[in-house]
């Protein structure tokens, strides 16, 4: 595993009412979920980033209000075309 440091100014993290390791599984989270809106991971790779099960990644999308499904409207009434 590759570990990444990061320096931020000390005011950070009482400001959020984290500690250093709540601000990390945060920073991780908040990625996995932006990659996973933007499609540049799939669920299981950013489930993988944040540390957690893709079910609870699925929850924490919920919560972000991100959509779990990677298809565009359009894409969804193309494939539903196909079905008819």
């Amino acid at each position: 595993m590759t570990a990444i440091t990061i320096q931020i100014p000390d005011s950070v993290l009482p400001v959020l009412h984290l500690d250093p390791a709540g601000f990390v599984q945060e920073m991780r989270l908040a990625a996995a979920i932006k990659w996973y809106e933007l499609r540049r991971v799939s669920q299981e790779k950013a489930a993988e980033i944040a540390g957690i099960s893709r079910a609870d990644f699925i929850t924490a999308l919920s919560l972000a209000k991100v959509s779990p499904f990677q298809l565009t409207e359009d894409e969804v009434r193309e494939e539903l075309h196909d079905l008819y």
